[in-house]
């Protein structure tokens, strides 16, 4: 028997660990950011009608170019988006991976704000992209002067903004996009995994997308849809980055069953964002109780709630999941995460936070 320390792995790949939040068999699940609430009952009846289509077929390779996909999801985007705009792949994650396959690599860097999402970190290392990091401003906001002073000073090939970011729950304006795109000779890619949970009316970085070749939002399915157990991200861009994806993608990614549930869901797009709306009031909730409790918030467009002023974060961890809730210790200083659940899952946290403290 040998460890992964004698196998002649890449020398960058050495000393890393994979990536993985805490999956722990528990009552309460609040810890990943998935959607707490289940599909409607008569969606998923129409998703299983379109699987068991799909299934009649499965001896046949999918549709590589999944244009009925693209269709569906050109159409819910708006935005006069149309299929040669769009990608898609098993989740989000694959969406960015295939980015920095054909425009990050060996040789080539990405800029990122940290904190954020942490697997912009893990895929800039798997594709070779060295990683490059700038500060945010006070309030974990990033100001247009420090996006463009990060830029000036990395020269990076990829820059990589997540609005609302994970995990402060914080946006990134518009103007700051708008400024980094002319800063940069590079890629902009704007992540909105969250962007359905943000206030009403505002606007999305796919305002900004006309005129602007090298501009790229990224989205997922896996939250406000409640589809993180399908796998299926997506992007909008010019129909020439859509053209450089393809020249990395491995042949047929999105099986047809993925293809057939999604396509089924995005018909029903109405009912299943129905529920964000309860999921944004149990965070309002939460930004709301947890100061009460001692532990101020950071404000959050996101379907998570930041919260600090815990003296020793992985000991509140601990004692909460001996109450069989699990929520995050993402190692940001006297700080946790909490997902918005359902309001009972939301009291439950809530009761057994207080009593930690009372």
């Amino acid at each position: 028997m040998i460890s992964l320390a004698d196998l002649p792995i890449r020398d960058d790949l050495r000393g890393r660990t994979p990536y993985g939040a805490p999956q722990k068999p528990v009552r309460i699940a609040l810890n990943v950011n998935e959607n707490t609430h289940p599909i409607p009952q008569r969606v998923a009846d129409d998703i299983v009608a379109a699987l068991a289509e799909a299934v009649s077929g499965v001896n046949r390779y999918p549709d590589r170019e999944f244009l009925g996909l693209r269709e569906s999801l050109a159409g819910y985007l708006g935005h006069a988006l149309g299929p040669q705009n769009i990608w898609a792949a098993n989740g989000s994650n694959e969406v960015l991976q295939h980015l920095l396959q054909a425009f990050g690599g060996p040789g080539r860097s990405v800029l990122g704000f940290p904190p954020t999402y942490s697997m912009h970190s893990i895929i800039a290392a798997s594709t070779g992209t060295r990683w490059v990091e700038w500060r945010r401003d006070p309030g974990f906001e990033i100001s247009p002067d420090t996006a463009v002073r990060g830029i000036e000073e990395a020269d990076p090939d990829v820059v990589f903004f997540c609005s609302p970011n994970n995990p402060t729950g914080t946006g990134v304006s518009l103007d700051t996009i708008a400024a980094a795109y002319e800063a940069t000779r590079g890629l902009v890619v704007v992540d909105e995994a969250y962007v359905e949970f943000a206030p009403a009316g505002l606007p999305s970085a796919l305002t900004l997308l006309p005129g602007r070749e090298r501009l790229v939002v990224s989205r997922t399915m896996s939250k406000a849809f409640a589809f993180a157990g399908v796998r299926l991200g997506y992007l909008a861009a010019d129909p020439a980055v859509v053209d450089a994806l393809r020249l990395v993608r491995l042949p047929y990614h999105l099986s047809a069953l993925t293809q057939a549930a999604a396509t089924a869901a995005l018909a029903h797009a109405g009912e299943m964002l129905a529920m964000v709306d309860d999921i944004k009031a149990q965070r309002d909730r939460l930004l709301l109780e947890l100061p009460k409790l001692g532990f101020p918030v950071w404000p959050s467009w996101a379907n998570f709630v930041l919260f600090g002023g815990v003296a020793d974060p992985h000991a509140v961890f601990e004692a909460l999941l001996a109450q069989d809730i699990l929520i995050r210790d993402l190692g940001i200083p006297h700080h946790l995460r909490v997902t918005a659940g359902t309001e009972q899952e939301t009291t439950a946290f809530l009761a057994a936070i207080a009593k930690l403290v009372g």
